[in-house]
């Protein structure tokens, strides 16, 4: 009778850890699981301990690696989800981890763990979102404009820090004032106003600040504007009377007392410092709004008679004779 045959070799068994030997020391736990799937590479509870092991010891992408080669031998693991998930959340795979403990939920929805985890990743996911979403919001979107006027001017002022002069540009006509600010950022901030009446464009003029950009842009009469912007036909002019608040409109929507403000617009006008023909012409004008009728004649009369090329306050002078065109010596005089 012929003998039976040997028996096949049966594979060495893997060492077994409770959650509780691996807390004690994860990395010798570790070490021994290493040379058990060494020996049997297919064991799939060897590969979900070691995941909890790497956890233990903050190797994160090890333990998901390590779990899902568990899932690959035994797909309905739950506590191999578990530790996959755990693993993907701490590597920020915020998205994965949450896919991997609803799927562990599912097949195990005793254990409130998952619950936890799962509320865990949706309040991340969200706040992740919120803020790329307000990352992702252009800056000069976020920047805001006022404004206020006096008698003689209507001011806008725009909250914008540390711009530089050669990097803002303001136009002015009749009935619009654009701007635009290329910020420290890059971008481009844009303000386009159409005007609710006109404006006097070469007398206003902008200045840049170290929190702002302040645009002054001159009425030609001194009447109240109800509002900024408007279009189509101009409301009735009123006289520019403050109420008894002295409360100005503001496209911020709510009220301030600007009457310390315009005091003090009105003391910066008079002490700015003016250059080239800005500061001539100002000084023009204290001459001719200072001077007495006689003055006022001579420079009227001396201007319009030689085209604007001779100034004079002498009325006896000038009072007695046409003013003839003197241009200054580089310059020909043309009548157009």
């Amino acid at each position: 009778m012929a003998a039976a045959p040997p028996p096949a070799p049966q594979p060495p068994v893997a060492p077994r850890f409770s959650d509780g030997d691996i807390d004690r020391d994860p990395a010798a736990a570790a070490r021994e699981l290493t040379r058990a799937l060494e020996k049997n590479p297919d064991d799939a509870e060897c590969y979900c301990q070691r995941a909890y092991a790497h956890i233990l010891l903050q190797n994160y992408a090890d333990a998901v690696a390590d779990a899902k080669k568990s899932l690959e031998l035994n797909p309905s693991n739950a506590v191999a989800l578990l530790r996959k998930g755990l693993g993907e959340y701490h590597i920020k795979n915020y998205a994965s981890a949450l896919e991997s403990f609803k799927e562990g939920q599912r097949l195990d929805n005793v254990d409130d763990t998952f619950t936890i985890w799962i509320k865990r990743c949706e309040e991340t996911l969200n706040g992740s979102q919120t803020e790329m979403n307000t990352q992702q919001q252009p800056l000069s979107s976020k920047i805001k404009y006022d404004w206020y006027q006096t008698e003689s001017q209507v001011i806008v002022t725009i909250m914008i820090k540390n711009a530089q002069k050669d990097d803002v540009r303001v136009q002015f006509s009749e009935k619009e004032m654009s701007a635009s600010v290329r910020l420290p950022s890059g971008e481009d901030y844009n303000l386009k106003l159409v005007l609710l009446h006109s404006i006097v464009p070469e007398q206003s003029t902008f200045k840049v600040l170290s929190t702002k950009v302040e645009i002054k842009m001159k009425k030609p009469e001194a009447v109240r504007w109800e509002k900024l912007e408007g279009q189509g036909d101009s409301p009735k002019l009123k006289q520019f009377t403050p109420d008894t608040q002295h409360l100005y409109p503001s496209s911020s929507h709510y009220t301030r007392n600007w009457d310390k403000l315009v005091v003090e617009i009105k003391e910066e006008e008079k002490n700015e410092k003016l250059e080239g023909d800005a500061a001539l012409n100002k000084l023009f004008q204290q001459i001719y709004s200072d001077g007495t009728d006689e003055v006022k004649r001579a420079m009227n009369k001396s201007f319009m008679e030689s085209g604007g090329t001779v100034l004079s306050t002498n009325w006896s002078d000038v009072g007695k004779r046409k003013v003839e065109v003197n241009p200054p010596d580089d310059m020909e005089w043309k009548k157009f």
